[in-house]
């Protein structure tokens, strides 16, 4: 089992969510409140923050 670094504000993070619409999306944590994290998507011509668990996030 590998040590993973912990998400912090400011990491660059990949959704891992089958359910969800963002899944393979890159985005960069803005904040953390409890278990969950603001992410921003940006993409060409547009912006989005959007709050997701923590646990269905992944640290690149």
């Amino acid at each position: 089992m590998a040590d993973t670094l912990p998400i912090l504000p400011g990491s660059t993070v990949v959704v891992r969510d089958g359910r969800s619409i963002y899944d393979g999306y890159r985005g960069f944590v803005q904040r953390i409140s409890g278990s969950r994290a603001a992410v921003l998507f940006e993409g060409g011509n547009w912006d989005k923050l959007v709050t997701l668990p923590l646990k269905t996030l992944e640290q690149v």
